[in-house]
């Protein structure tokens, strides 16, 4: 960036800065709702209000098919397909 640009867009910066942030919090929402760990202690957390009659049959399978989708999701970014010709 020449001088004259870096001059010219100064005041931009606090723009870019929240924009910047913004992307940060959002990849750290995404890891959070993502990470195995977490959908696991929501399942539990279903299974239990399920137990305590918190939770209908259906509200409940219509959750946990939610959660063991965003675990398969997520189990499938951690493979990797294999390279070159099948045969």
């Amino acid at each position: 960036m020449g001088l004259l640009s870096g001059v010219l867009l100064l005041p931009l910066a606090p723009v870019r800065g929240v924009g910047w942030v913004a992307e940060r919090l959002l990849d750290a929402a995404e890891n959070e709702l993502h990470d195995p760990a977490v959908v696991r202690a929501r399942l539990r957390a279903l299974n239990e209000a399920l137990e305590r009659g918190e939770l209908s049959a259906e509200d409940f399978e219509r959750d946990e098919e939610r959660l063991l989708d965003l675990l398969e999701q997520r189990a499938g970014h951690g493979r990797q397909e294999p390279k070159g010709d099948p045969s």
